[in-house]
């Protein structure tokens, strides 16, 4: 029996008869990393209140709160780094970037470049439907999926010839 081997974001292969239970523990951290993004974004407030202020919140539920801090404190400390690296794959200048789609863009670009056992294939898909559900443009989503399958193509060639 062939076909596609179908995998949790962690890369780990899903048992089989496995249910949908919604978005893994690291799915939730992403969805709240992007909200915290934006409030780092738009209001400039220091990234350790914005992390404090959400891990206050109840909301982080069953999030991965470990993921939430990781990628929260690595993207903001390193922003200028990440942003270089998916900038060039830009359409329009980084200024014009709705402030969603750049949080998004930050969260996969950083899993793209540190999280080698995330496949690259589940941060731009998960990526993408952060889009959807966040996104304030009906065609976000092909835009932030065409941006991070470039970055994917420069950070992690390897993986995407082997199709890992």
């Amino acid at each position: 029996m062939g076909g596609r081997r179908t995998v949790n974001d962690s890369g780990a292969p899903k048992g089989r008869g496995q249910k949908a239970q919604g978005p893994s523990r690291r799915g939730l951290a992403r969805r709240l990393t992007v909200q915290a993004l934006y409030h780092w974004l738009v209001n400039e407030a220091p990234a350790e209140q914005i992390l404090r202020e959400f891990r206050e919140d109840p909301g982080l539920g069953r999030a991965d709160g470990n993921y939430f801090d990781e990628l929260l404190r690595a993207i903001t400390a390193d922003v200028t780094h990440i942003t270089q690296t998916f900038a060039p794959h830009l359409d329009r200048p980084l200024e014009e970037l709705d402030p969603t789609e750049r949080a998004i863009l930050l969260v996969g670009t950083f899993e793209l470049m540190a999280k080698p056992d995330v496949p690259w294939r589940v941060v731009v898909n998960e990526s993408v439907n952060l889009t959807k559900m966040f996104g304030g443009v009906d065609e976000s989503y092909r835009f932030v999926n065409g941006v991070l399958d470039r970055v994917a193509h420069d950070v992690r060639a390897e993986h995407v010839r082997a199709g890992l």
